[in-house]
């Protein structure tokens, strides 16, 4: 009789969100893999139509806690597309402040809080605590100050409410923007500190041929504007976006994946990055990548919370260099008549590019939208990650598969919704 083994992990902390595994093995060969997602749709896209186009960003802010300014700004550019909108320097610097303290509390939580665990041996951050109280300290630390950038601009830490289409309600002082530099000093020396000790963990000899997708910017690290390229060579504007990508439902999961039109399985956030980027970091971010043995192009997917921690550093580097270039803007924001229109945005979230796209009649209430968030998008990838987990590790026992395949999901900081359980994991071995 053919044996079967199932492998349930009920409950999984640090990630965010709830899903499954299903994997079926037979004559030693992973034959099926299904990653799904089965929290309820939540029907933004929905209910955006109708509303006021001044409305969409602070409503679709709500989708994440942890990124909110990704949705902010995303779908604030959209609508100054539509609207014919061109933001001047001083804003736009201001927004690029406020997203460089977004990813700092983002990555911070990330490498320290919910995956360093992983390659530490421990079950949590409060294990992790008891192991090393001083690593913790400075990781809240480093997300108190991401937060505190936040405030400082957006009017609060979580959900900021100073930012609307064509900049910002009220521009802060000069003062309070220097106010930060000391903080930001200690970030950068700690996001050093941090590449160094994550470079030093042990990783699973594991690489996968993606084709990476992420924004590019002629003169920056992109994180809020820029084109869209991939590692074959496209390179588009946002606006075509959907000329190449698009969505799919698939039986076993709640959630769209999706997926590149050519074929091809492309994979967003950190590795693509920083593999399709690398001559845009700074030459201080750049040199921390290669004294923790990474190349200007990571393939391994697990090496992942090196290349944040690398980014880290960048953005403590980049907030520092607009608060000592800042000059608040002669008005904070800009207007422009409203207009029947189509526009798109796209920013580089945390966990790689969040597209946007929205249609406006001519008394600005919104007819259409259209939200393509990365954890979508990375859905695919992730399944293949996993196959190769599972193939490479027949040989171990079922809590050791579980193991990993809990870490390659966490190599993506998947955020699925705002839950804290995320994967239930059936192995059929057959």
């Amino acid at each position: 009789m053919a044996e079967m083994r199932t492998i349930k992990v009920e409950a999984l902390a640090r990630v965010e969100g709830e899903g499954s595994l299903t994997v079926k093995v037979r004559d030693g060969e992973v034959k099926e893999l299904h990653f799904g997602i089965f929290e309820p749709p939540r029907f933004f896209e929905a209910f955006l139509r109708g509303r006021d186009y001044r409305e969409v960003p602070d409503i679709t802010a709500r989708i994440c806690g942890i990124c909110p300014v990704a949705y902010l700004l995303g779908a604030s550019q959209a609508m100054e597309d539509a609207l014919g909108i061109r933001v001047g320097k001083p804003i736009r610097d201001l927004r690029r402040l406020l997203y460089c303290g977004e990813w700092i509390e983002s990555h911070a939580l990330h490498v320290y809080m919910l995956h360093a665990p992983d390659f530490l041996g421990l079950a949590d951050a409060l294990e992790l605590a008891r192991h090393d109280r001083t690593l913790v300290e400075k990781a809240l630390r480093l997300k108190k100050i991401g937060n505190e950038i936040l405030e400082v601009i957006g009017g609060r830490p979580i959900h900021p409410v100073n930012l609307r289409v064509g900049g910002f309600y009220k521009a802060p002082s000069r003062a309070k923007i220097r106010a930060l530099k000391p903080d930001l000093e200690w970030a950068l020396e700690t996001s050093l500190a941090t590449v160094t000790v994550v470079g030093g963990f042990d990783f699973p000899a594991i690489e996968q041929d993606y084709t990476f997708m992420a924004l590019r910017h002629p003169d920056e690290y992109a994180i809020h504007e820029g084109r869209l390229v991939t590692s074959k060579g496209l390179d588009i504007p946002v606006s075509q976006f959907l000329d190449h990508v698009d969505e799919e439902h698939v039986p076993w999961s709640n959630a769209l994946h999706g997926f590149a039109k050519d074929g091809s399985h492309h994979h967003v956030g950190p590795l693509a990055r920083y593999s399709l980027n690398f001559d845009r970091l700074s030459p201080l971010a750049q040199r921390a990548a290669k004294e923790a043995g990474l190349g200007p192009v990571v393939r391994n997917p697990f090496q992942s919370i090196v290349v944040r921690a690398v980014e880290l550093v960048q953005v403590c580097a980049d907030a520092l260099a607009l608060i000592e270039g800042y000059e608040m803007p002669d008005r904070p924001f800009v207007e422009a008549d409203i207009r029947a229109g189509e526009g798109h945005g796209c920013t580089e979230a945390p966990r790689g590019i969040c597209y946007h796209r929205y249609r406006i009649d001519e008394k600005g209430m919104v007819l259409d939208a259209r939200i393509v968030p990365p954890t979508a998008q990375n859905q695919k990838v992730m399944e293949l990650d996993l196959h190769k987990v599972v193939q490479s590790n027949l040989d171990s026992p079922d809590e050791t598969i579980k193991w990993r395949c809990e870490q390659a999901i966490r190599n993506y900081d998947p955020c699925i919704s705002c839950a804290t359980h995320f994967l239930k994991l059936d192995l059929d071995r057959g």
